[in-house]
């Protein structure tokens, strides 16, 4: 099949190289020459622009996004849908919020533009093992592009599927960074603990390892911890500082307005935003409350 690819950072790129070693067709184009020139390199077609990748391309066309959400997804679409006509199709599988999804596609459609949610986890492990694709918008295109779905999954059989309508796609992703957050939370939670326990000296590589096999907590996520703590055991060279990139953040909000408690959920992204304050304003002032109330020692500053 035949694919346009806009965005190749690594991500998108991995993307790109499973699709050319599936035998695809694909019309690169990114922003930064040296990256385009890197996958035509490996057979694919470069493009000077979102002008030239549509001009390469077959009608009915197909445009795979992979640009961060927000902005540059936005302004890509818009130049996109300058570009494409009736029956083409634009897939973004970037974590864009769901509901500038639907708005998307409601407005693609107005000039007969289909627009597809593609929520994709699988990260830098992608290329080598497969993508899990969760698929929102209309049935009929997604049969269409299903061959490039098939690649990308783990087989043709699994790790894919229409999930349902414009939007579905990204909803679902959302929810499953959110499941994400939970299960890393619990794990550093963990390990801290064993990590704490000095008198029993324990080596959490070996621990990692023991219960990645036959474990009730055993998971990709436990394996990737145990190839962490192999590379430094100790975690020396790494700062207790972790990001977010949004997805948590929308699932807390959603499930206010869904009044469905996330408990989990919720304090495994609250424990994020705490990792990132060195002295947090909160816990001076619990220091200075119990000094208030109970004349109790604070550590000040010499």
């Amino acid at each position: 099949m035949e694919l346009g690819m806009v965005g190749l950072g690594r991500m998108g790129s991995n993307i790109t190289r499973r699709l050319l070693g599936g035998g695809h067709r694909v019309v690169v184009y990114d922003p930064i020459e040296e990256a385009v020139e890197t996958l035509v390199a490996q057979g694919a077609i470069g493009a000077s622009s979102i002008a030239d990748l549509v001009g390469k391309l077959t009608r009915p066309r197909a445009v795979w996004l992979m640009v961060p959400s927000g902005d540059p997804t936005e302004n890509t679409i818009n130049t996109l849908a300058a570009e494409l006509s009736e029956g083409d199709v634009v897939i973004d599988g970037g974590n864009s919020n769901y509901k500038d999804s639907m708005r998307r596609a409601a407005a693609l459609s107005e000039k007969g533009v289909i627009f597809m949610d593609v929520g994709t986890s699988g990260g830098i492990w992608g290329l080598k093992e497969g993508y899990s694709l969760m698929v929102g918008g209309d049935s009929d295109a997604f049969r269409r592009i299903e061959p490039v779905f098939q690649t990308l999954a783990p087989s043709p059989y699994k790790g894919y599927g229409h999930v349902g309508p414009s939007g579905a796609g990204h909803f679902v992703k959302m929810v499953h960074n959110g499941i994400e957050y939970g299960l890393m939370q619990a794990y550093a939670e963990g390990f801290e603990l064993m990590q704490a326990k000095r008198e029993f000296d324990l080596d959490l590589h070996q621990i990692a390892e023991i219960w990645r096999y036959g474990s009730v907590v055993r998971s990709w996520l436990l394996d990737l911890a145990a190839a962490a703590l192999e590379e430094d055991p100790k975690l020396e060279n790494i700062q207790a500082y972790v990001e977010d990139s949004g997805e948590g953040r929308w699932t807390v909000q959603e499930s206010i307005e869904l009044a469905v408690p996330l408990p989990v959920i919720v304090q495994s992204l609250m424990a994020r935003f705490r990792s990132r304050q060195a002295q947090a304003f909160g816990a001076k002032l619990l220091a200075a409350l119990r000094e208030q109330f109970g004349g109790h020692t604070v550590r000040r500053y010499e």
